[in-house]
């Protein structure tokens, strides 16, 4: 059997291993820059109203200049050209930003064969920015949530085999005997308290740095009246191993990781719907603006409901054939960088 038939055979077997099984089967790859991940067949069961959430541990100071980068998806030549576009990385990955404040808005898994490594780079760069008196915010997105509910129909072959030398996983619990063989260490890896699941579990799905929101699907308002930190605290004891199941308000269709209100083509525009939702959260967070990923955005970097909301995924991954880019803000002023210089002078900018 040639390869592209046993790694078919591999995921129809973690499909029918009950790998987050209620999920939608998945659709064809697209030729073009496009958003093709399933969404989640379930929604989140109502809940009680909860207490106000006074805990404000999501939101960090303002910075002189932030930079936000969107879906990598498993392409690390991508990462780092976006990482060295925003002026944070040198030729050798090592921090030069500063105090620069940098952002992943999620997805860096899947799709591609680097996974291991870009976590990795990110790890080490919060560790170098913090030294240097900045910070790298990585957050979790909707691929980062599958793998670690074992849902692996978007790993690529490369990346079964990327994680099959890392040190210290137990590919022989009991709990991956559903697993077949050539996943198990990539489940060892990701399952909830595995070595990698307690890596994203250090991340969180929803930030603010001063006056900018950020996320990878985006903030509704009901994830404001659950509350933001309650969200990731509870998203990371399910990852860390803490909690038998995921959130229902991380796993629902209109979770923060799988939201697309804001990211329409064409884009929503003031006094919409969607816009009228972004004011109540924007407003709920003391916030200006929203950046968002997750949906690609196939002519760079967008904005929309009068440039409160950013869209930064431009589907830079190899999979989808798009180029590097990144999202500036300094003070308010914000801008796309591209490669192109004369594109990031001539970007569309908030200026207010």
């Amino acid at each position: 059997m040639s390869a592209a038939p046993r790694f078919s055979a591999l995921l129809a077997a973690l499909l029918a291993a009950g790998c987050d099984a209620d999920r939608p089967a998945p659709t064809a790859p697209r030729s073009a820059p496009a958003a093709t991940s399933a969404a989640p067949a379930r929604s989140a069961a109502a809940s009680p109203a909860p207490p106000p959430d006074t805990d404000r541990s999501y939101a960090y100071p303002a910075a002189n200049r932030v930079v936000a980068i969107g879906d990598v998806h498993g392409d690390l030549a991508a990462t780092r050209a976006a990482l060295r576009l925003a002026g944070a990385i040198d030729g050798s990955d090592r921090w030069i930003g500063g105090k620069l404040v940098l952002v992943q808005t999620g997805d860096e898994l899947d799709r591609g064969d680097g996974e291991q490594a870009i976590v990795d780079l990110f790890d080490r760069l919060a560790a170098e920015a913090r030294a240097a008196g900045g910070a790298v915010y990585a957050l979790n997105g909707n691929h980062e949530v599958m793998n670690v509910q074992l849902d692996f129909r978007y790993v690529t072959e490369g990346g079964f085999k990327d994680f099959e030398d890392v040190p210290g996983l137990d590919a022989s619990s009991p709990r991956l005997t559903p697993v077949p063989p050539p996943a198990r260490s990539r489940a060892a890896a990701f399952v909830p308290g595995g070595l990698y699941a307690k890596k994203l579990a250090a991340r969180d799905v929803i930030i603010a740095v001063g006056d900018t929101v950020f996320a990878h699907g985006g903030v509704l308002p009901s994830h404001t009246r659950y509350g933001v930190a309650r969200i990731n605290r509870e998203v990371r004891a399910w990852m860390e191993g803490k909690s038998p199941s995921a959130p229902a308000v991380i796993a629902a269709e209109d979770s923060p990781v799988w939201a697309r209100l804001y990211s329409s083509d064409p884009p929503p525009t003031p006094g919409s719907t969607p816009c009228a939702a972004l004011d109540q959260v924007l407003a709920a967070m003391s916030a200006k603006r929203m950046v968002v990923g997750h949906t690609v955005q196939r002519h760079g970097i967008t904005s929309a409901c009068g440039d409160k909301v950013w869209r930064i995924d431009v589907g830079m991954a190899s999979h989808y054939g798009g180029k590097p880019a990144a999202l500036e803000i300094a003070g308010d002023t914000v801008r796309a960088l591209t490669g192109d210089a004369t594109s990031a002078n001539n970007a569309s900018s908030e200026k207010k």
